[in-house]
């Protein structure tokens, strides 16, 4: 008997708990639409809620076809945002911002212990990173510092901000209220670099601009210009190695001139 009731319980307990919580990622200022797949019948009542205490937002009475909004809810900040279709029973969430991250719920009337759960997190814009320059000089070496920083980040949730060369990772670090810049140390510059910072649904990049850099610092200076004395250092050694050639070409071909004519000159 004792084990017919445990059993009992932990049914219950999967019917109410055990459902699937679908998560949402949504960016700040955009409109989210909750889609349930509840069959709304004509003496149905739909309720949304919002928060792990499950707070009242919404409520749909099929049977006055009434539909109410909790605009009091959480200091009002779904007044004029929300909107509930009588027909479907689907939440729209207009002009959402990081406040409404949380946990949605939507029970019927008719189907009490299986509601629909939604994880909504909701990310603030990123701003575009900046990349300045910092002299890291020594008696043996020298070298550039780039660093990329990010301001103003008004949610650091899963922002992280990376170094790429081309398509390849360099380095990657999460971003916090602490940490808001990533250095890269670089004997010579191009600009295939670029710096890259990113939540999971958005990203903005700064591609390194050599130019730019070197007119607002002389800290680049340094290695900057080691592409183009790299350059001029193979210029040169292909001219040494184009006159060697030519030089080798002539006299062998002066060599086998004067063997030719002492072949052909006639004998006393």
């Amino acid at each position: 008997m004792l084990l017919m009731v445990l059993y009992s319980c932990v049914c219950c307990l999967v019917g109410v708990f055990g459902d699937e919580v679908k998560s949402v990622s949504v960016m700040e200022g955009d409109s989210l639409t909750l889609h349930t797949d509840i069959k709304l019948q004509r003496d149905d009542v739909i309720e949304w809620r919002f928060g792990d205490k499950g707070t009242l937002i919404a409520r749909i009475n099929k049977t006055a076809n009434l539909v109410k909004i909790n605009v009091n809810a959480f200091d009002g900040r779904f007044i004029d945002r929300l909107q509930v279709n009588n027909q479907t029973g689907n939440l729209t969430i207009t002009n959402i911002t990081t406040q409404h991250t949380g946990l949605y719920q939507v029970t019927s009337r008719k189907t009490p212990n299986t509601p629909y759960r939604f994880n909504v997190t909701v990310y603030a814009h990123l701003p575009i990173p900046v990349i300045t320059t910092q002299n890291s000089s020594s008696s043996e070496t020298s070298s550039c510092v780039l660093l990329c920083s990010v301001l103003n980040v008004r949610d650091v949730r899963d922002v992280n901000l990376s170094w790429y060369e081309g398509n390849s990772l360099l380095s990657s670090i999460g971003v916090s209220d602490l940490i808001i810049s990533i250095s890269l140390h670089l004997k010579c510059l191009d600009e295939s670099y670029r710096c890259v910072v990113n939540n999971p649904i958005s990203n903005q990049t700064q591609h390194l601009n050599i130019t730019h850099l070197c007119q607002t610092s002389s800290d680049c200076v340094c290695c900057c210009y080691v592409s183009e004395a790299v350059i001029r250092l193979v210029l040169v050694a292909l001219i040494v190695v184009a006159t060697v050639a030519v030089l080798v070409y002539d006299i062998r071909s002066r060599r086998a001139e004067e063997k030719e004519e002492v072949q052909t000159s006639p004998s006393d």
